[in-house]
Formats: structure tokens, C-alpha cells, sequence
């Protein structure tokens, strides 16, 4: 399972490392028709997805390049769609779990996610040809965006000094997960211990480096030498293991926590999270994120230490990022801060070309990423 044109970008100096002042706007493409590629769902899917269970079509229609006057309607490029873990869950038959969240994919229809985009042409008040948004769009070249739909995009201030890219992920919905994750639910304080599966993903290698700032004793879980390497070197983390070398997670724990954990942000779930329970000091926290390794189970793995969350009085709550909406403007102006200080690295793994989206998707369920996950559909 490979992805062609995959490059690792690891941006954090202002200066050095991939940062740009600004985004020029590009003169409009004289075609005023196009046909629009897409990654379809085939059908509703069981076990771990597989590349083949999308499909990538060009849609029959002929899209003109411009929308209906009234219409309050805006036509947007796809630039960047975000690779995330909750898309493998939307693409398996609805259950009242899934919809509780998000709505499930449609057989014969695009998928979609979070993504970065151009406007093209509006007709909304509030979104004017040239600029850039991000929000949620389908997995495709063009979208429509209709008057209520807008509603769900963010104008991008081109002023400020970072890449587009960063919206799919550290000024986005991971970074916003993150934020509220562990500042909200989790009450930090200095001098805790703090332990981080799944860390080197989009969302894990915010939380150690949030928890670093605040002065904590953080360690992650990941599943290479390779990231394992990103968490002690580039992420700064106190201590790292991998975890499909460690026969025992318990003795890990153990190992890297000799008085315990105060806060653990739960993304794997498992016998991981069985492991954890038993290395909880009492009144600690658990945020859960998410629990990939349970999503494409027939059977899940049962949790057997469950009743040390009443013995140790520890607080285990699950959370979704909009619950966080509120909190925006403090957490852009906590990560900008962090970033033009030089203080956050934020890695990327970015696949070019929509035509590699299935395989960088599928590739990232199996945890072949390093760092967010990215498709590049088209340049700036």
C-alpha cells in the first residue's frame, strides 16, 4: 500500500522551514468548464476499508465555472483534504453510534472530510473569488457550496505567516481537538504526568507539546523507531516507546510512569487503555480522543480494569471537537503564539494528487503516516 509523490514536511522556523508570508492570488483559468474528478464510495464497508472500496470518477456532468446570480451559492477549488481516522467509520453502514456524530457516507456518492480551498466564484456576501477557506467539502476538485452550506467555512486570513496546510491540521480540527482535549478536559497542571498513544498523529503530537509547555512529564506511544524518534527529538518528549515491540504494556507503563499517570490522552483504546487503567493515580484524568484500534473490529477487545475508574476516582469523558467552538479565538491565539515563537513543529505527510487520496487514506489507517496526513489536489 504506497502512495506516489508522498513528501514528509516538518515545518517550525519561521524562516528555515517552509513558512510563507502570505498567498498570492493567482489569476483566474480562462476555461470556464471543467470535469470534475472525485473519490467515490462503492459501498458501505466491513473490517479495515480497502483502497478499492473507493473509486476515483470523473463526474459525468460538465461543471461550468461559476454560479447562479441569487443563489447565495459559492464554487470553490479543493487545494487540501485532510486524511483523518473518523473517515474510515463514516465509510461502514449507519449505526446510531456513527450518526450521533456525523453523517454517514453514501454508496455511489463522494466521500468527504475537512479540506482547504479557493474560491472561484460567489455569489455569498461573505466569501469573495480569491479567497481561501477552510471547512468541510467532498472529496473532489470542484465543490459547490450552497448558501447554507457556507455557513460551515472559515475565511483564511492570507496574512498571517503560515501554510495553507496548517488548517487541515494544527489551526484546524486536530488543533482544536488537541486544545480542548487536554486544556479543557484535562486541567493540566505543572509538574504531572502525562501520557499520549497514537502520538506522533495529527492530533497526539500537539497534545506532548502542549503538555511540554506547561511544564509536565509527558511520553507517547507509536508504533516506528521512526516516530518514536519524531517524539523525542522533534517533539520533545521526556520518554517514547514503541508499542509493537513492547510484549507488555503494563511493564512499559510501569517502565516510563513509576508513580503513575495523571492525565492520559486516550487514542487507541484497547489493551492499551486496559494498561493504562492500572497505571492511573487516583483522581487522574482520561480525555478520549478516539480508539482506532477498535473501529474496524468485528469483535472489540474487552476492557477488563474498568472498575479502577471508581477505585482511583479517575474522570474518563469522550468529547468531539466542536464541543470546543467556543474556545477558537483562545486557541488560535495560544498555537500562533507558540508558532511564530518557534516553540511548536508540526509534521506533515503529504500525498499529491486526488488519485492517491484512497491510498494515502487507507495507508494512514494502518498507521503508515508520519505526522498529518495530507492530499494535495491541486496548487495554490
Amino acid at each position: 500500500m504506497t502512495c506516489d509523490m508522498r513528501k514528509t514536511v516538518y515545518r517550525s522556523d519561521q524562516s528555515k522551514k517552509g513558512f510563507t508570508k502570505g498567498v498570492s492570488v493567482q489569476p483566474r483559468n480562462m476555461e470556464t468548464t471543467v470535469k470534475n474528478k472525485q473519490v467515490i464510495l462503492r459501498n458501505h464497508v466491513e473490517g479495515i476499508p480497502k483502497e478499492s472500496d473507493l473509486m476515483i470518477v470523473t463526474a459525468s456532468d460538465i461543471m461550468e465555472l461559476k454560479v447562479k446570480p441569487g443563489s447565495g451559492a459559492m464554487l470553490v477549488k479543493n487545494l487540501y483534504l485532510s486524511c483523518d481516522p473518523y473517515i474510515g467509520f463514516l465509510m461502514r453502514e449507519p449505526t446510531p453510534s456513527i450518526s450521533a456524530l456525523l453523517d454517514a457516507f453514501v454508496p455511489g456518492k463522494p466521500i468527504y472530510g475537512f479540506g482547504v480551498s479557493k474560491v472561484i466564484a460567489s455569489d455569498n456576501p461573505g466569501f469573495a473569488e480569491g479567497d481561501f477557506v477552510h471547512g468541510i467539502v467532498n472529496w473532489e476538485e470542484y465543490s459547490i457550496i450552497n448558501a447554507t452550506g457556507s455557513g460551515r467555512f472559515t475565511k483564511i486570513d492570507i496574512n498571517i505567516n503560515v501554510p495553507l496546510t496548517y488548517y487541515t491540521g494544527i489551526l484546524g480540527m486536530p488543533g482544536l481537538t488537541a486544545y480542548g482535549g487536554f486544556f479543557e478536559i484535562c486541567s493540566p497542571k505543572k509538574g504531572e504526568t502525562v501520557f499520549v498513544s497514537a502520538a506522533s498523529g495529527a492530533v497526539g503530537q500537539l497534545v506532548g507539546q502542549f503538555a511540554k509547555l506547561m511544564g509536565c512529564y509527558v511520553v507517547g506511544s507509536a508504533g516506528s523507531k521512526q516516530k518514536v524518534d519524531l517524539l523525542l527529538n522533534k517533539f520533545g518528549f521526556d520518554d517514547a516507546f514503541n508499542y509493537k515491540e513492547e510484549p507488555d504494556f503494563d511493564s512499559a507503563l510501569k517502565r516510563c510512569f513509576p508513580k503513575g499517570i495523571d492525565i492520559y490522552f486516550e487514542n487507541v483504546g484497547g489493551k492499551m487503555l486496559d494498561a493504562v487503567l492500572l497505571n492511573m493515580r487516583t483522581s487522574g484524568r482520561i480525555a478520549v480522543c478516539g480508539m482506532i484500534s477498535q473501529y474496524h473490529l468485528e469483535t472489540r477487545d474487552l476492557v477488563q480494569n474498568l472498575p479502577d475508574i471508581m477505585f482511583k476516582r479517575i474522570r474518563m469523558q469522550g468529547f468531539a471537537c466542536y464541543e470546543f467552538n467556543d474556545q477558537k479565538p483562545k486557541f488560535l491565539e495560544f498555537v500562533l503564539s507558540n508558532i511564530k515563537e518557534d516553540k511548536l513543529t508540526y509534521v506533515e505527510d503529504i500525498v499529491e494528487g486526488l488519485e492517491n487520496g484512497p491510498a494515502a487514506l487507507v495507508g494512514l489507517l494502518h498507521g503508515q503516516n508520519v505526522g498529518k496526513q495530507v492530499v494535495q489536489v491541486a496548487q495554490e
